[in-house]
């Protein structure tokens, strides 16, 4: 219980987790455990390796992985925390999307012990007559106590019938799994209660919700996200994330040492304790961060090639081993804004502008403070932006 708790937000309700895991012990029976995913962000990032994380617990104490791919309630969207309907997927997005879902997730899970699932196998089978008494095991004024319903409709925004269908079709899928435990992110409050709600209307046992916190990203605000850009990408080379975890916010080491690492329970615990009273120094517990995120989603030897590089480029200004190299058949001599678009470090020269403004933009090791600069193309000229962008170019 304490290692299946460790990180959880809320458990609904924790008596009920306690007697599954018990029955489960006594009877020598593994627990079913679900996780719903919707395949429209297949892009998985470590705000997404949390609820993997704690799958992963369940799976080594041998109880049944039970992922749900969403690919019919994908069609609809799931509204939670937007302000307005979400668009449908093609038949081929949600395939291409599982797909890479499944490929990245075997950094993290065995995919090979895992039960793979589609709502559509049970979902479009049912006719109308199915729907309507689905429908008529819940009242309108409980699906209104979803907070973005109630906003949409302060706000006077349209919802569409078909989007109050979204929670019981996720309600249902609980029903046909049988699942013991369903996990999702707190966002996912409500739909995974759904399941609670209908097991019982169809007089099965219920489901325990767990619900994992949300992970703050890189700004140390915002939950993690790609569309932020703040996020941590498991995909993403070792030298780029090693140097993403560096800028994590001291106040949430705690939180990333708990919820993302592969540390055990004691361990986590000790380094806590340790960055708590100051006797680990906030730089040293991000670079052992970095180093232990890396070695999880790269291996050992990739992990200490990406510390030795920070070192070397952030610590003593040196120009990385590896580096991009634009090959160059432009002008011999350019303006400095033109220069950053043209080798794609910025997207625009008024971004361009902005950040030789704000001191952010070096060429050779030289900090750029003039936005009017004419630059001369050399063999081996290097642009930087910020810390980790470099730019080698190539006559």
């Amino acid at each position: 219980m304490a290692l299946y708790t460790q990180g959880v937000q809320d458990i609904i309700p924790v008596e009920e987790l306690e007697t599954k895991v018990l029955k489960s012990v006594l009877e020598n029976r593994p627990l079913k455990i679900k996780l719903g995913l919707d395949p429209s962000a297949p892009d998985v990032h470590l705000g997404h390796t949390v609820v993997l994380k704690k799958l992963r617990q369940f799976q080594d104490n041998g109880h049944i992985i039970q992922l749900l791919i969403g690919d019919f309630t994908g069609k609809i969207g799931d509204p939670t925390g937007k302000s307005v309907a979400r668009k449908a997927l093609t038949d081929e997005e949600v395939k291409h999307n599982a797909e890479t879902y499944f490929k990245q997730f075997g950094k993290v899970m065995n995919m090979e012990k895992v039960e793979l699932y589609y709502n559509s196998e049970w979902l479009s089978k049912l006719n109308f007559e199915d729907v309507i008494q689905l429908a008529g095991k819940i009242t309108v004024a409980r699906l209104m106590e979803r907070d973005d319903f109630e906003e949409r409709i302060a706000l006077g925004k349209p919802i569409s019938l078909h989007e109050f269908f979204y929670p019981l079709m996720q309600g249902y899928d609980s029903v046909v799994l049988e699942c013991d435990i369903e996990l999702g992110g707190t966002d996912q409050h409500f739909n995974i209660l759904m399941g609670r709600h209908f097991q019982e209307k169809f007089g099965k046992e219920k489901q325990v919700a767990m619900l994992m916190p949300l992970l703050e990203g890189l700004d140390g605000v915002e939950k993690m996200s790609k569309s932020k850009k703040n996020y941590i990408g498991i995909d993403e080379n070792p030298q780029e994330m090693y140097g993403k975890a560096m800028s994590i916010p001291d106040e949430l080491m705690n939180k990333y040492f708990e919820l993302v690492t592969d540390f055990t329970f004691d361990q986590i615990e000790a380094i806590k304790k340790e960055i708590n009273s100051n006797e680990l120094h906030p730089r040293d517990a991000k670079m052992l961060l970095g180093k232990t995120i890396v070695t999880m989603y790269h291996g050992t030897a990739a992990a200490e090639k990406a510390e030795q590089q920070f070192i070397s480029v952030f610590q003593k200004g040196a120009v990385p081993d590896e580096i991009t190299v634009v090959e160059w058949k432009g002008k011999l001599e350019i303006p400095v804004l033109e220069l950053l678009v043209d080798i794609n470090l910025l997207s625009s020269k008024s971004e361009a502008r902005r950040m030789i403004e704000n001191k952010g933009v070096k060429i050779n090791g030289e900090k750029i403070e003039d936005t009017g600069l004419l630059v001369p193309i050399t063999e081996g000229l290097v642009v930087q932006i910020g810390k980790r962008k470099f730019v080698k170019i190539k006559m």
